[in-house]
C-alpha cells in the first residue's frame, strides 16, 4: 500500500482570532501547520505546527517566511492569506502613509508570497490559495476605505491568480467573512462612532444578519479548510465566498 504523503499548508495572521482556528482545523485534519504572525505566539502542545514571528508587509521578511519554510518542507499544498490590518478613520483624514501601510501588508503581501509559494505548490503537484478576503470588498460602511479597498483589490487578484495558477493545478479562492467575534471586530467596535457598550453594538451587528447573530471564527476557519481540501472544493476556483451570516443578502430598505 502506497504511504500517504503528508501535507503542508502556511497561514499567516495565525496567532489572531481566524488565524489560530485556522490553525486549529488543520491540525485537527492531520496537516503540517507553517503558522506566521508578527506577534509573538505558541503551540507548544502541538509538534504538527511550526511558528514563524514575520512582519508580511516586510518584502525581506516575506523573503524569511519562505526560506524558514523550505528548511521545513520541499512542498506546500495550500497556503492561507489570512492576515491583515485595519485604519479606521475617515478617508480625508487617512495619510498616505497608513494607506500604504494597509496595501502593504493586506494587498501586497499576498503578491509577493504568491510569487514564493508557487514553486512549492507546484512541486507538490498542485494546491490552493486561500485568500481572506472581507465583506467590505463588496459592502462596506464609512471610516475604513483603506481596508475596503485593499480586500477588493484582493478580490480581483484572486480572480488574475487562479487564471494565471490553473496550469500548474493550483486553485486561487478567496473567502469574505462578515462580522466575525474576532479581535479586530472589537477594536473596531472600540472606535465606532455610535454610543452604547461593547455588547450593545455586538447586539446591533447581530440583528443585522439573516442569521440574527455574528460568526464564530471556528466557523470561518472551517470554510477556509473547505477551499484548501481538494477533496472537496476540486472543482472550484476564482471564486468568492461569502460566509456572512446572510447580512449581504438583506435590502437596506428591508
Amino acid at each position: 500500500m502506497a504511504e500517504t504523503r503528508q501535507k503542508w499548508v502556511l497561514i499567516s495572521g495565525a496567532a489572531g482570532g481566524i488565524g489560530k482556528a485556522t490553525v486549529e482545523v488543520f491540525v485537527e485534519h492531520g496537516w503540517q501547520v507553517v503558522a506566521v504572525d508578527r506577534k509573538e505566539f505558541s503551540w507548544p502542545d502541538s509538534p504538527a505546527v511550526h511558528t514563524i514571528l514575520a512582519d508580511i508587509s516586510s518584502p525581506d521578511d516575506i523573503e524569511n517566511i519562505f526560506k524558514q519554510t523550505k528548511e521545513l518542507t520541499s512542498t506546500l499544498d495550500a497556503v492561507i492569506n489570512n492576515a491583515s490590518i485595519q485604519v479606521g478613520k475617515p478617508l480625508l483624514e487617512t495619510s498616505a502613509a497608513e494607506w500604504d501601510m494597509v496595501m502593504a501588508s493586506n494587498l501586497r503581501s499576498v503578491f509577493l508570497g504568491a510569487r514564493l509559494a508557487h514553486p512549492l505548490l507546484k512541486a507538490a503537484g498542485g494546491g490552493a490559495i486561500v485568500n481572506v478576503s472581507s465583506v467590505h470588498a463588496v459592502a462596506t460602511s464609512a471610516n475604513i476605505a483603506a481596508y475596503a479597498a485593499s480586500k477588493g483589490g484582493l478580490l480581483a487578484l484572486t480572480r488574475a491568480m487562479a487564471i494565471e495558477f490553473a496550469p500548474d493545478n493550483i486553485r486561487v479562492n478567496a473567502i469574505l467573512p462578515g462580522a466575525v467575534d474576532t479581535p479586530m471586530l472589537r477594536a473596531g467596535l472600540q472606535r465606532d462612532q455610535f454610543g452604547g457598550s461593547e455588547l450593545d453594538r455586538l447586539e446591533n451587528l447581530a440583528r443585522k444578519t439573516v442569521n440574527g447573530r455574528v460568526g464564530q471564527p471556528a466557523e470561518i476557519a472551517s470554510c477556509i479548510y473547505f477551499l484548501a481540501d481538494n477533496s472537496q472544493s476540486s472543482f472550484m476556483t476564482g471564486q468568492a465566498l461569502v460566509v456572512d451570516g446572510g447580512a449581504t443578502a438583506r435590502l437596506s430598505t428591508e
